[in-house]
């Protein structure tokens, strides 16, 4: 017994020392895995890398998660980059609206949808997605011009509901809506540009509306123009107002990555691997300490204990426990056994008073007795009818036996 205790607790202690290194090994990779477009991760799917390079062009990025806050943030100096417009909701967009009409500095929507633009930059549109990736810039825009090709394409691209003077539209679509005045439009696919820049009401100001976000991922950074075209576009003004929305500033109605979501998708990344390694951990265990399959080993009992002890300690214990009902009840199924393998009674009807006590009572030769009270009767009234009725049972079997 002690050693299957102490085998327990081994295999308890080996299972809690690797859950612990797992779960700390978990959140310690958790740590530095913030999610997408963040510029604290060093995911594929990151921004760390564009983040690094602005700062080492002396622009200072700050993370921020509320519109509240984003647009207090902002000012002449300043490039607010919204990862996500169409998650905000009416609230959070007015916010940012007030923001882009006051601040004086760069606003950057990245992948901007009819369900944002209608109120972040009234007057522009979505045209469909943009079937190719990588685009050449066709505009005058410095910052286009000298990045060159850039992955702006496959996803989003723009028009204004007012008149425009985009050549490159019209040469490919035929004449149609195109950009307002004073706009400039890059990268067109399809005659529709997939990079739009808008100045503000404010004297210096501009809002960039960037169809897709690869520009800004780690894993796409060193191709084509995509490094040269992002830190200009971030990069003029001296801090970066990065903003995240929050789930406490998502729109309920928004369709934009509202979609359900398995509990697989929602457990972080680095406790998936916690959970697996765990997992494993338990399965090692398992196949450590368990029992082998095999015949049966025989072992020596560590102490022999004599049948009259074991007798004379369950009487004790009746005894302390006042159980004389209990102790007379197996006396007397005890001998209802025994006598039914004497007398020919099946073991089915051993404690059958009916078939019974007439095949015992048939083997008697002394003076009669009350068979019946004595195999089926009540429970002694005391430690002295206890004591009597155990010699009547053993005179009975005697008797039966010597017949």
């Amino acid at each position: 017994m002690r050693r299957a205790t102490r085998r327990v607790r081994r295999t308890a202690a080996v299972i809690a020392v690797l859950a612990t290194g797992a779960v700390i090994l978990a959140a310690l990779n958790s740590g530095t895995r913030h999610g997408h477009l963040d510029p604290r991760s060093a995911d594929p799917s990151g921004s760390r890398a564009v983040a690094e390079l602005l700062k080492d062009r002396g622009v200072a990025t700050r993370v921020v998660t509320t519109a509240r806050e984003a647009a207090a943030a902002t000012g002449p100096r300043t490039t607010l980059l919204v990862t996500d417009p169409d998650r905000l909701g009416a609230t959070q967009r007015s916010v940012i609206r007030s923001a882009i009409d006051l601040s004086g500095g760069r606003t950057v929507l990245l992948a901007p949808g009819d369900h944002s633009l209608s109120e972040l930059s009234p007057g522009v549109r979505t045209a469909g997605d943009a079937p190719d990736d990588v685009l050449a810039p066709r505009c005058d825009l410095p910052a286009a011009t000298s990045a060159g090709r850039a992955a702006t394409g496959g996803n989003l691209r723009y028009t204004t509901a007012l008149p425009g003077t985009e050549a490159e539209a019209e040469a490919e679509t035929g004449p149609g809506p195109g950009t307002g005045p004073g706009a400039t439009a890059c990268y067109p696919s399809g005659g529709r540009p997939t990079l739009l820049v808008l100045p503000t009401g404010t004297t210096g100001g501009d809002t960039v509306l960037l169809g897709s976000e690869t520009i800004l991922l780690n894993e796409s950074l060193a191709e084509e123009g995509n490094a040269s075209l992002a830190l200009q576009l971030l990069g003029s003004r001296p801090d970066l107002v990065w903003y995240m929305p929050s789930l406490a500033d998502s729109d309920p109605s928004a369709g934009s990555g509202d979609e359900d979501k398995s509990l697989f998708e929602l457990v972080p990344p680095g406790w998936s691997w916690a959970l697996l390694q765990l997992f494993v951990a338990a399965v090692l265990a398992a196949l450590w300490r368990a029992r082998r399959l095999g015949p049966l080993v025989t072992e020596k009992l560590p102490v022999a204990v004599r049948a009259s002890e074991t007798t004379e300690g369950r009487a004790r214990l009746y005894r302390k426990a006042g159980a004389r009902d209990r102790a007379s009840t197996v006396l007397r199924a005890a001998t209802r056994e025994r006598l039914a393998a004497l007398v020919g009674v099946p073991p089915a009807q051993a404690h059958d008073p009916a078939a019974l006590v007439p095949a015992v009572s048939g083997r008697l030769t002394g003076e009669p007795r009350d068979v019946t009270a004595l195999l089926f009767g009540t429970a002694p009234s005391d430690d002295a009818a206890l004591v009597a009725l155990a010699d009547h049972l053993d005179a009975l079997e005697r008797e039966v036996r010597t017949s």
